[in-house]
């Protein structure tokens, strides 16, 4: 099944895209780009990274909802992500949260552990820390000043790592004509509620099965994240891919398969 949709979250909407016939269910929970375009219409597209789910899982990617009021944190994210899976009948699940999606993930964990089957924790972090609240503040900047070719190549600079950048770093302003949005409303509401973001103190009420999978250059969340996360979470286990960074969900070949052999 390929599906294109969305759910009522109060007065707007939560796109959504599904994929897969499987009995077991994932949830995955994009990062900060999906402040830039939804999931909209690209089911086809997602797809394709979880191929080897799709006879076990159906899987779901979720966007944020459409509407989001000036203040909305991400433990509001996290609070209107559980109403979306139970107006689509999903009463238990894995999930898989990549940077902020990874923030809202915690969030679900601690406050609705009912519904996490286990918890895959991508290249996040459990609080602002200095690194990140240095590039979410300088993306901000950017955008206000409607510089999209910068916030593109800053971006993709403290993403991806030296050997991927010297490859494709010419890409980048290219693609920056094709990727600006009609309003940066959006992306401003989700960085900013990146810099209120700190459940630190609250890990250890994190009792899902966690694996926590990050690079050991990362010039996003930082290089202490995952190990902040390791110590917190009780059994927890921590995969870090050594040379690479932010991007390791778009580098390191076998993500996805080491996703699958967790969550199934």
């Amino acid at each position: 099944m390929i599906k294109n949709g969305s759910v009522k979250i109060g007065n707007t909407e939560m796109y959504y895209a599904q994929f897969g016939s499987g009995s077991k269910i994932l949830i995955a929970l994009p990062g900060l780009s999906d402040g830039l375009a939804t999931v909209k219409g690209k089911a086809l597209v997602l797809r394709a990274s979880f191929k080897r789910f799709l006879k076990e899982f159906t899987v779901y990617m979720f966007s944020r909802k459409n509407n989001m009021p000036e203040g909305y944190t991400i433990e509001q994210m996290a609070d209107d992500q559980v109403v979306a899976m139970k107006l689509l009948g999903i009463t238990k699940a894995s999930i898989l949260g990549v940077s902020q999606g990874g923030m809202i993930s915690q969030y679900i964990a601690i406050k609705y552990p009912e519904v996490v089957d286990k918890l895959v924790l991508a290249v996040t972090a459990p609080c602002v820390s200095g690194i990140l609240r240095e590039g979410v503040t300088g993306w901000i900047e950017m955008v206000q000043k409607d510089d999209h070719t910068a916030l593109m190549v800053d971006t993709a600079e403290r993403m991806y790592s030296e050997k991927y950048l010297s490859k494709y770093s010419k890409m980048f302003p290219v693609l920056a004509k094709f990727t600006k949005p009609k309003s940066y409303e959006r992306f401003l509401r989700n960085a900013n509620a990146i810099l209120e973001f700190d459940v630190k103190e609250r890990l250890s009420e994190i009792k899902s099965k966690t694996l926590i999978i990050a690079g050991d250059d990362d010039k996003t969340v930082g290089n202490d994240a995952p190990y902040e996360l390791k110590n917190g979470i009780k059994d927890s286990e921590l995969y870090i891919y050594e040379g690479l960074g932010h991007g390791v969900f778009e580098e390191a070949k076998d993500f996805y398969a080491r996703v699958y052999e967790f969550v199934r």
